[in-house]
């Protein structure tokens, strides 16, 4: 199977030796019985072998040619000579060609010399002299001598013919013809091959065995000047030249299915391939509801399968095969609307942001506005609906607009286009420059498993930094899927990385961050090990300062349902064992890293300080407390602390709303603050002595609104 000729224009999957898989060699062996059955009856004729483009016409030719030629050694076997019509443009051109193949299709012993020369002289006769010259290429002697013996000799066509019939007569063996796709010739072209085998090449032991598609050819004949736009001219001309009409079997149901299979086995077995049982299921409901009806014939199989063959290449593996046949299906079918997939990635993905136009649309409304596309695009009409279908199993918002349920997620896991992750691939033939193929990914994955080194574990490490959502998307999956995750190694890597992404934003109005994108993923993996383990892990992670801050977000998120801040979760009545471990352990960590700004003013903290002091409530807030006010009966100025933990740029939201009192209570104690702030707050906000500072003034003023109204513990 895994030798299949896709790329060439013979038959494929249906060897000679091999099993006759559409009938070819069955129906070959009746045209050959025919011919002889002809040839018992009238000493010439044309037969016509008729069918649809691609249905086999010449595979069949093939086959009879082939076979005769094999018989050619019986003194009484046919003798075959093939004609292309295409490569002459007028029938002097054409007749002169005719018998030059029929010439050297005769057998070059001298019983047939007689007849070689008797067949060139005719063609000579009823040739321009020019047209001998090129085709038998006589030199400036042999033109002069041609043109001798054209005066003084008898060269009428007609003596010619008499004695090229005399010498076909007395050979005794039959030639036959063939020629090919007839009906992709223009209508002059059409009618000269028509005149020359009816009159001209009208000599005894000579048959014709053309081909063509007859609705093709009634509409070139109706084109031409001799019929007019008349079918039922057109078909009394044919019937007036054609003897014998040999319609090619019916291209069955069961036929094309066949042939899909086994095309499909053998572009599977070439790429290392197979169907898991839910893939099998769905290409069947694809094959019968959308692809059946257009993979009609023997030549749309091979052009289809012929292009899943060639452009799968280094997507084997890292696409969903099953997707990838869709696809090619669409670009192989209806190119324009493949390319409405490009311009509508966003939309198809699900990853745009939907105009306020289309917020409210119903389902059907979407269906139209892909129905006018399409349209536009050029599919027809007939085949609207089966485009927008088979769309509707590759993308989940036009399946949900047919009415089906679509699990984005499930789209992702089997790595199809519908996925933001993995459509570029489909479109591009191949993986992306910024992407990872997934042998590379998995490679990685076991280097940080066996905590041994590696250019793929580097580069994942480098993509977790640089493309954090896709690659946290792609670790989810792999976890949803149930694949074993090196969950610590991916741990201790994204505390490292914390602090470094450079990922923009994604999603609707870039909601989607790296930093959210790593603290789902790192809240998830640590959920996924075993409670006993979790306090060591995060200690680890800590080790760094963009770790500690990590590390302690992600304790606050794994314990807390809904986010919200609780600075007393760790005296929970519930709280397991391990949260308080994880605490104390993340907290020193985090004493740790700030010893070195104990010793300098406020207004020196870096951003990364400043990060884990607010980190710092989440671990263990009563440790956090105790070390601020330690700052401030050493020096530090609380009103400065608050300036810059406070950014000044909130607006439009209130400089202290409810939710960062508490973070301020849980991070220093409010009344603690307010007795240390207790003169500047009690200071009138025009007192000369009231800090004149716009943004410190902004914070006592916050400050003092909310001093009567304490926030509600938890």
């Amino acid at each position: 199977m895994a030798d299949a000729h896709f790329f060439n224009d013979e038959p494929f999957l249906d060897h000679e030796e091999g099993s006759d898989l559409l009938g070819h060699g069955q129906y070959a062996h009746h045209v050959i019985g025919l011919l002889g059955q002809v040839r018992a009856q009238t000493e010439t004729g044309v037969l016509a072998l008729i069918g649809p483009w691609g249905s086999g016409k010449s595979s069949v030719l093939g086959k009879v040619t082939r076979r005769l030629r094999d018989d050619a050694a019986n003194d009484d076997g046919w003798l075959v000579a093939e004609l292309n019509p295409w490569l002459y443009s007028d029938l002097e051109s054409l007749t002169l060609a005719l018998f030059s193949e029929i010439r050297e299709a005769l057998p070059k012993n001298e019983r047939w010399s007689e007849a070689r020369e008797k067949i060139g002289g005719f063609g000579k006769a009823i040739s321009p002299l020019g047209k001998v010259t090129a085709l038998f290429g006589l030199d400036s002697e042999g033109l002069i001598q041609e043109v001798g013996n054209r005066i003084s000799g008898d060269t009428s066509a007609s003596a010619a013919k008499r004695k090229a019939e005399d010498a076909l007569r007395k050979a005794g063996r039959p030639v036959l013809v063939v020629m090919d796709d007839l009906d992709r010739l223009t209508p002059e072209e059409l009618l000269v091959v028509f005149k020359l085998v009816r009159l001209v090449g009208h000599l005894p032991n000579v048959y014709y065995l053309i081909s063509f598609d007859e609705r093709t050819l009634l509409d070139v004949l109706q084109r031409s000047e001799l019929v007019g736009n008349s079918e039922s001219r057109a078909r009394d001309f044919l019937e007036k030249i054609i003897q014998v009409r040999l319609d090619l079997p019916a291209f069955r149901e069961r036929d094309a299915g066949i042939l899909v299979d086994r095309s499909l086995a053998a572009v599977l077995t070439s790429h290392n391939l197979t169907l898991t049982a839910s893939e099998q299921e769905r290409l069947s409901e694809a094959y019968y509801r959308y692809l059946q009806g257009r993979l009609r014939t023997p030549r749309a199989i091979k052009r289809f399968f012929g292009q899943v063959d060639a452009t799968l290449g280094q997507l084997a593996g890292n696409v969903d095969i099953v997707d990838f046949l869709l696809v090619t299906f669409l670009r192989t079918s209806e190119p324009r609307a493949y390319q409405l997939l490009w311009q509508h990635r966003a939309e198809l993905t699900g990853t745009s942001i939907d105009l306020p136009s289309r917020r409210d649309e119903r389902p059907e409304q979407h269906l139209e506005r892909w129905r006018t596309r399409l349209q536009d695009a050029g599919v027809a009409e007939q085949h609207l609906d089966s485009v927008i279908g088979l769309m509707g199993m590759l993308f989940a918002p036009l399946r949900q607009a047919l009415g089906y349920g679509a699990n984005t997620q499930a789209i992702a896991l089997r790595r199809g286009i519908g996925s933001i992750d993995y459509f570029d691939r489909y479109m591009v033939f191949g993986i992306p420059d910024d992407d990872l193929p997934e042998d590379t990914f998995d490679t990685a994955l076991q280097q940080l498993a066996d905590g041994t080194p590696g250019t793929e574990a580097d580069e994942l490490l480098l993509r977790l930094r640089d493309d954090t959502q896709r690659i946290t998307r792609r670790i989810q999956y792999k976890r949803t899927a149930g694949t074993p995750l090196p969950a610590v190694a991916l741990l201790e890597a994204a505390a490292q990385q914390h602090g470094h992404l450079t990922a923009a934003p994604q999603g609707p109005f870039g909601l989607l961050t790296a930093d959210f994108a790593m603290s789902i993923l790192v809240k998830d993996l640590l959920a996924d090990l075993a409670e006993p383990e979790r306090p060591a892990v995060l200690k680890a992670m800590a080790k760094t300062a963009d770790g500690a801050v990590l590390a302690a977000r992600t304790l606050q998120r794994i314990t807390s349902g809904n986010g919200a801040d609780n600075p007393d979760h760790t005296q929970a009545a519930t709280t397991p064992d391990w949260i308080g471990d994880a605490s104390s352990l993340i907290s020193r960590e985090i004493a740790q890293h700030l010893t070195v700004c104990a010793c300098r003013p406020t207004d020196e903290l870096t951003d990364l300080q400043i990060t884990l002091i607010w980190a710092w409530r989440h671990t263990d807030s009563e440790v956090c407390r105790t070390w601020i006010n330690q700052r401030f009966d050493q020096g530090w100025d609380p009103l400065a602390l608050l300036s810059v933990l406070l950014p000044p740029d909130r607006a439009p939201f209130p400089l202290i709303d409810h939710d960062t009192l508490q973070r301020l209570d849980a991070l220093i104690g409010l009344e603690a603050l307010y007795s240390r702030l207790g003169p500047l707050l009690d200071a009138s906000a025009a007192n000369p002595d009231t800090p004149q500072d716009d943004h410190p003034a902004r914070i006592l003023q916050a400050l003092r609104e909310h001093r009567g109204n304490p926030p509600a513990s938890g």
